[in-house]
């Protein structure tokens, strides 16, 4: 293995405040009014602060099709087959599959799930090292993956997974699968319907006598830890009564003392009114000044897309840094899978999950339960890139942006951090070499530096705020882990570093 010294200066600055880890983030027992000044001040439960890694599934009766123009969302088929272009290419493809006569409710006897099984999904999430799970309770299509009454009332023929289909409770036994592993269950909830006849006709009426009473229906039968809702912006959060909905969450319902929910409840809600706010193929938020969560599925689309090809997934070494860059800056990752209509998952997207499990069961001390260590990361020499940051499909070629040594004169990002009480987590893109030089560090006198997964203490020295670890020397077949490596110095801070 080639071994390289790497020495990179960073301007030292004023220590940045850590976050008080013993600080309670939840009170339960409050009760919240129907307006946003009051549901704006619920605390995050802690929960969340904590798990980091997450997996979104988008599975419905687009689990059929599964097909999409590349590069776009394949669960969004219904909505673009029924566009009138005379160059819509999801209708061609329609016309030319399935007849220019099949409409698309006829597809929901076809999502079958014949080979789902809760405790295998459970039991590879798990693996995974995921946190907690959110599937579709509902898409924008409005079939419901559980025994909804209002589902078939307002479509007037069956329209949910009981009644069609699978004639099963798949949200049920996914539930019940994923808390007997010890992971959270939430779900996706949209709040909106395409062709809902009561949508077209009158959304007062869709929101009193549908939405509403099923929202409530979803949540009592299946007590979620989260909430990502969707679907919102037809409509201010006062036309959907969405405050008058959070209030009975947070004050009535089962979940009230730990459900997390998102910001996406009105037109007006992204970013300023919620919970947790949400990033969708984007770079995520720059910092912890507000709770957030990117979500992404693992090509361009979150329903399963048979257009897509292996290229067009990101590899695991990707993932990995991904998921590691977000949580150094606060956030979490929402990873999302597409499964198929016979309710097995993709291998490859099986394969990714695995992967980033792997790198877990030796890293994940470094990312769960951790916060912003007050800066991010540390960058090489050079003209650190411009990253924008935004809501929605926001450019992030995050392999790119990291490396050991510039690239082509540009800056990378070397080493990320995060943070717990006792300890400072230095995790490097690849390997750093014969040493690792860590600049603009507080370093206590009787501090120990260790690699994860591998036994014992490093050899360091201290100069200043600059801190050299001399890293373990490894064959390559020896390494604990592939794509990114640990470095724990306990009781060590970083101080803050101009980003550019």
């Amino acid at each position: 293995m080639k071994k390289i010294i790497i020495r990179i200066m960073v301007s030292t600055l004023a220590l940045i405040a850590l976050p008080n880890f013993t600080a309670p983030l939840f009170a339960a027992g409050k009760t919240y009014q129907a307006n946003w000044a009051s549901l704006d001040q619920r605390p995050m439960p802690e929960w969340f602060a904590d798990a980091k890694f997450g997996v979104f599934m988008h599975w419905g009766v687009y689990s059929v099709p599964a097909w999409g123009v590349h590069g776009e969302y394949a669960e969004w088929y219904w909505q673009h087959i029924s566009e009138n272009k005379a160059d819509n290419a999801w209708r061609q493809f329609h016309n030319k599959t399935y007849g220019a006569d099949f409409d698309y409710m006829d597809f929901a006897p076809q999502f079958t799930a014949e080979l789902f099984d809760a405790a295998q999904w459970a039991d590879l999430f798990a693996r995974a090292g995921i946190k907690y799970v959110v599937p579709t309770s509902k898409h924008h299509e409005g079939f419901a993956l559980w025994p909804s009454a209002e589902a078939s009332r307002a479509w007037g023929r069956p329209w949910n997974a009981v009644e069609i289909g699978p004639r099963r409770d798949l949200m049920g036994e996914l539930a019940d699968a994923t808390r007997a592993k010890g992971l959270k269950f939430g779900f996706y909830y949209s709040l909106y319907e395409w062709f809902n006849p009561l949508w077209l006709s009158d959304r007062g009426r869709y929101v009193s006598e549908h939405m509403t009473p099923q929202f409530k229906d979803v949540v009592t039968r299946y007590k979620p830890s989260l909430i990502f809702s969707d679907g919102e912006w037809d409509m201010t959060s006062k036309e959907w009564k969405s405050e008058e909905l959070l209030a009975w969450l947070f004050n009535e319902s089962p979940s009230r003392d730990e459900v997390v929910v998102n910001d996406r409840w009105g037109k007006e809600c992204r970013h300023h009114h919620g919970g947790y706010w949400t990033t969708e193929y984007a770079a995520g938020l720059q910092d912890d000044s507000h709770a957030w969560e990117e979500s992404r599925g693992m090509a361009y689309s979150y329903g399963l897309n048979r257009a897509e090809r292996a290229d067009d997934y990101k590899s695991a070494r990707e993932f990995v840094l991904v998921l590691v860059d977000l949580v150094s800056r606060g956030g979490n990752l929402l990873l999302d899978i597409g499964p198929a209509a016979d309710g097995t998952i993709p291998p490859l997207m099986e394969q990714r999950l695995l992967d980033i499990g792997d790198w877990l069961k030796v890293n994940g001390e470094a990312i769960y339960g951790t916060r912003f260590a007050g800066r991010s990361c540390q960058w090489t020499e050079g003209k650190q890139p411009k990253q924008e940051f935004g809501e929605y499909m926001i450019k992030y070629n995050l392999l790119d942006q990291v490396g050991q040594a510039p690239k082509n004169g540009m800056a990378v990002k070397q080493v990320f951090f995060t943070k717990k009480p006792d300890a400072l987590y230095a995790i490097t893109a690849g390997w750093p070499g014969k040493d690792l030089v860590l600049r603009d560090i507080k370093v206590p006198a009787n501090a120990v530096v260790t690699m994860l997964g591998v036994p014992g203490t490093l050899e360091t020295s201290v100069k200043g705020n600059t801190l050299t670890i001399i890293t373990p020397e490894l064959a390559p077949d020896a390494a604990p882990c592939q794509h990114a490596y640990t470095f724990k110095i306990t009781g060590a801070q970083v101080t803050a570093a101009d980003e550019k």
